[in-house]
């Protein structure tokens, strides 16, 4: 895990089952949250909510803290 990185959880209602498209509309984005333990929570949060849906997906990703060149 980078220092100072940024966590995201995104995800939406996809197409098909291969998940490779979201259904116009229904995409997500939460964050950004400081620790992987808060994007983890609020991933399962969502998750939850949406666990009756099969093609409904969320992932976390990680934004790394860009340090500017020196």
């Amino acid at each position: 895990m980078t220092k100072g990185s940024n966590f995201w959880v995104i995800g939406g209602e996809f197409g098909s089952m291969n998940f490779h498209k979201l259904v116009e509309g229904s995409a997500q984005v939460q964050g950004p949250f400081k620790t992987r333990k808060e994007a983890e929570d609020a991933w399962r949060e969502v998750s939850e909510a949406n666990r009756h849906k099969a093609g409904v997906r969320f992932s976390i990703v990680e934004e790394p803290n860009r340090a500017p060149a020196a």
